[in-house]
């Protein structure tokens, strides 16, 4: 072990890389609850006006998700409209499936290498949130300053992280995750410890682009996210009508099914993103890898919602 490696303070890049993490989880917080103001009635009435067959349903959860950054919670927001019977859970299932396209929006934005350019957010979104007495501004400007702490709380664990390079066991420990299932459990795990699937895309991301990881490591630990997001579903049906549980229900093994599926295919998942992302940075490719597998999991599973439908039927009686 070298001199460097011997002096690196844990304590210290542990409380750098807490920090980090507890300031992205801060800021995703923030945009969705300040989105979910803003858009209010008028996204509950998107949602039960555009889920009348499963494809329009698809493409109203992608865009709902994409708008207030969070699969959570527009599943939540789908599961209350289902108990309330303001929609059937045939309809709520499209919306799910395309919330899981919509989420990976933020792993694409987190790609992006613009951490240095944060203050800027921060200093703008600021601004607008405090001055003037216009609330709607002071709301966006949430939505902005949201959005630098979530690039500076990653910059601030990117930066953390660096001693690493220099330090042989974590790359040990790291070569770990190359297995597909060690992989997925702690991607799967740490999602249920932070309760964001985002945040885990985005430490991936983060150790990827330090080349702690591997393309292999990245994808596995963002496909145990894919299971570890299910928590907030399940949680949300618990005393809810047996419609809402059918709905949580289909989240939960939707994701689960499409999960063993790209874990079984994971060598032709890792060569089909190499082979799209030519030599785009290695955090790109996990990005990357995000978006084709939720895309390519709603294609092949959309054809059979009839299928499921009946089958949660006669589960949940």
């Amino acid at each position: 072990m070298g001199e460097e490696a011997k002096g690196i303070d844990f304590l210290s890049l542990g409380l750098q890389v807490v920090a980090g993490l507890a300031l992205f989880l801060y800021a995703v917080t923030l945009m969705g609850d300040t989105l979910k103001e803003l858009a209010g009635d008028r996204m509950r009435t998107f949602l039960a006006r555009f889920t009348s067959n499963p494809f329009s349903g698809i493409l109203t959860g992608t865009v709902a998700t994409t708008l207030l950054d969070s699969s959570s919670v527009v599943i939540i927001m789908v599961l209350t409209m289902v108990n309330a019977s303001l929609i059937s859970s045939i309809e709520s299932f499209g919306v799910i499936m395309g919330a899981n396209i919509g989420t990976t929006i933020s792993s694409q934005i987190i790609a992006f290498n613009i951490a240095e350019y944060s203050p800027i957010l921060l200093v703008f979104g600021l601004l607008l949130s405090t001055i003037g007495e216009n609330e709607t501004r002071h709301k966006i400007g949430k939505v902005v300053f949201g959005a630098g702490l979530i690039f500076f709380g990653l910059w601030t664990m990117d930066k953390a992280v660096e001693p690493l390079h220099n330090y042989p066991p974590f790359f040990e420990w790291m070569k770990k995750l190359d297995s597909p299932i060690e992989g997925a459990l702690i991607g799967g795990l740490l999602t249920l410890i932070i309760q964001s699937s985002s945040a885990t895309v985005g430490i991936a991301i983060v150790l990827a682009s330090q080349q702690l990881i591997s393309l292999q490591a990245g994808i596995a630990i963002m496909l145990g996210a894919e299971i570890g997001t299910c928590s907030d579903t399940l949680l949300a049906v618990i005393g809810r009508s047996k419609e809402a549980v059918r709905a949580g229900l289909f989240h939960l093994l939707f994701n689960i099914a499409s999960v063993i599926i790209g874990l079984l295919l994971i060598h032709q998942l890792v060569a089909t993103v190499e082979w799209l992302s030519g030599d785009a940075p290695l955090g790109r490719k996990i990005a990357n890898a995000h978006v084709l597998f939720n895309v390519l999991g709603v294609v092949l599973f959309a054809w059979f919602i009839p299928y499921f439908h009946r089958s949660l039927n006669a589960l949940v009686r």
